[in-house]
């Protein structure tokens, strides 16, 4: 087993890249020179993302009266900076009248969780635990 550091590989705190990682999808994987996996994350999870909006998928808000809609809030924002700009720009609203709401519901959630999980490998990338 080895023992890990708080500087990462690169010399730079782990919490830092998964930070980026969070905030842009593929950016930790960027930083951490894996180039591929980083440009694969970095299309993806937002197109991912926008299909989802475009199926007429709904942004979740923070209900604590709702957990489960409280949960998916939280799924919502681990895509990062794509959600911001879609809360900006007022997308996300849903439609339940649409015949795909509730693929595209499922297509926002699932993009920002695995976003989350992209910026954990990340976090062990730049931690020498990968």
């Amino acid at each position: 087993m080895r023992a890990t550091t708080i500087e990462g590989a690169q010399g730079t705190n782990p919490l830092v890249i998964a930070l980026a990682a969070w905030l842009v999808p593929g950016a930790g994987h960027l930083w951490s020179g894996q180039r591929f996996k980083g440009l694969v994350f970095l299309v993806a999870l937002p197109a991912m993302f926008a299909t989802g909006l475009a199926l007429q998928g709904r942004l979740f808000p923070f209900e604590l009266q709702q957990p489960l809609v409280a949960l998916a809030a939280v799924a919502d924002l681990g895509i990062g900076v794509p959600y911001f700009i879609a809360r900006a720009l007022n997308f996300g609203g849903g439609s339940v009248l649409a015949v795909t709401y509730e693929y595209g519901n499922t297509f926002v959630i699932v993009a920002g969780l695995l976003n989350l999980l992209v910026a954990c490998d990340a976090w062990d990338l730049a931690a020498g635990r990968k």
